[in-house]
């Protein structure tokens, strides 16, 4: 799936979103809770919003399930969606702390944020820190320092979705709240 063919849909409905965001979002909301839906999602999404295509609609589902089917695998293939390389590095930084906002949003539409682990507070304390970077950069310091952090976080999401459905198995807090909301 292109990023840009996503974002554009965005773009065009004049949401306030980026399709980092988007994605931020249903990244959060499946690790919070892996029975969340397309359809909650694109709700959350596109609250007040211009109303979208069955074409554009048909693409945004198809991002969040291979989203879910990739978050879901043994294979460890899931991966951030983030404009490519080619991209000037402060707009890759700029998605990057989209994506961040996005998936704390998503964290916070599915999950009660009490009775974590202190882990899963000092990640989560991390993913709000990268929503203030600084997107005035350059250079291969910053590229690597770039990389460094959009490899931190697919652990940290991959991290967060077991102990989230960890919570979920023994009944801690959050289970009966995400069944609720999707």
């Amino acid at each position: 799936m292109s990023y840009p063919i996503v974002n554009a849909i965005f773009m065009k409905t004049a949401a306030d979103l980026s399709a980092a965001e988007a994605h931020g979002m249903a990244v959060g909301m499946l690790c919070a809770n892996d029975r969340t839906t397309a359809e909650y999602w694109l709700s959350e999404l596109l609250d007040n919003e211009s109303p979208i295509g069955a074409a554009e609609q048909q693409v945004l589902v198809r991002l969040f399930d291979e989203t879910r089917r990739l978050l879901a695998s043994d294979d460890f293939a899931f991966d951030l969606f983030l404009p490519d390389d080619d991209t000037a590095l402060n707009h890759q930084v700029l998605a990057l702390k989209n994506w961040c906002q996005g998936f704390l949003f998503g964290i916070g539409a599915t999950h009660l944020v009490s009775g974590i682990s202190k882990e899963v507070q000092e990640i989560l304390k991390d993913i709000s820190e990268f929503t203030k970077l600084d997107t005035d950069v350059e250079g291969e310091e910053d590229e690597r320092a770039y990389t460094e952090i959009t490899e931190y976080l697919r652990s940290a999401v991959l991290l967060l979705r077991d102990e989230f459905s960890v919570q979920s198995e023994d009944g801690t807090p959050g289970d009966g709240f995400e069944t609720n909301r999707v």
